[in-house]
């Protein structure tokens, strides 16, 4: 896949089919969206996405919260799903400040060449945001493009969104952000060093530290499954705050027992799917206390099934 980031300086040699929008979390809804590009690669067509690398609300001053998926996330997934060309378009107040019809004509049809454009019916675009699906439509003939506008996708009467998947992950629902999603939601890094605690109790863990604007559910304990060198572990996956080797102080962070591993892997990258919760973060009394609450949170994640 290839990527464009961080210039306005391109010019793609090549038919695109194109799917606007933020894509975080990459959920059923915007599936639609990538089914409509993918589909076009049959048509000689390069399937192609156009996002910003800042989300707009951060320029001006808007808090966006955390994200369900990282830049490096859905560079990931993109190119998993056989995307061929990403943009991260810059966007600042120069960039904020185009024309919606500039942004047709010149971007989408000039310099991303653009055959087909596929958009959620709520897209806006171009200064003010003044830029909509009827624009697009208005001048498809003139640029000589095609447009299909997707309508949301509806779960039991409530539209998917980014919002509705970020509810359901902030109260520990994982099984409705699976639903949303299309798969379990799933956090990414490298196996860090800790405290070793694991490792003294018989139960060894890998430590994973999120970055800083990930989403995480509510601290606790998660029936898992873990993703290390193309092998899928069942795990069990505790979430709250760990101290590292490296920072003095504590940090958000996952900590996994993966049944049926037992090698060393710091260093390693690794992929943690969150299944469904089962119990939240507790304070023991004693080390002897904390050991059996473990032994049985372990005993219960072998025996969980999906």
């Amino acid at each position: 896949m290839k990527i464009i980031t961080g210039t306005t300086d391109f010019f793609l040699q090549e038919e695109t089919a194109v799917a606007i929008g933020k894509f975080d979390g990459v959920h059923l809804g915007h599936r639609l969206l990538l089914d409509e590009i993918l589909s076009e690669k049959a048509n000689g067509r390069k399937a192609c996405i156009f996002t910003f690398d800042t989300a707009p609300s951060r320029l001006f001053g808007k808090p966006d919260g955390k994200e369900l998926t990282t830049k490096e996330e859905k560079r990931r997934l993109f190119e998993l799903l056989g995307v061929d060309i990403l943009i991260e378009f810059p966007f600042n107040r120069e960039t904020a400040a185009t024309l919606p019809e500039v942004f047709i004509k010149e971007i989408l049809c000039g310099r991303m060449r653009a055959g087909l454009i596929a958009a959620g019916s709520d897209i806006s675009f171009g200064k003010g945001g003044a830029g909509n699906a009827d624009l697009l439509r208005l001048f498809a003939q003139e640029c000589g493009y095609e447009v299909r506008i997707i309508e949301k996708l509806m779960l039991e009467g409530k539209e998917i969104s980014s919002t509705y998947v970020k509810e359901a992950i902030e109260r520990g629902d994982m099984e409705l952000a699976e639903r949303l999603l299309g798969g379990p939601y799933t956090v990414r890094g490298e196996v860090r060093y800790g405290n070793r605690l694991g490792h003294t109790l018989g139960m060894p863990t890998m430590n994973l530290i999120p970055p800083v604007n990930k989403l995480l559910p509510p601290n606790g304990v998660y029936f898992a499954g873990v993703l290390l060198d193309g092998v899928h572990y069942k795990g069990i996956s505790n979430i709250g705050y760990k101290p590292t080797i490296e920072e003095k102080e504590k940090v958000m962070g996952v900590e996994t027992y993966l049944y049926g591993y037992d090698a060393e892997a710091y260093g390693a990258e690794i992929e943690v799917s969150l299944y469904a919760f089962k119990r939240p973060e507790q304070k023991f009394e004693n080390m002897e206390a904390l050991e059996a609450q473990l032994k049985e949170d372990i005993r219960a994640g072998e025996a969980y099934s999906r």
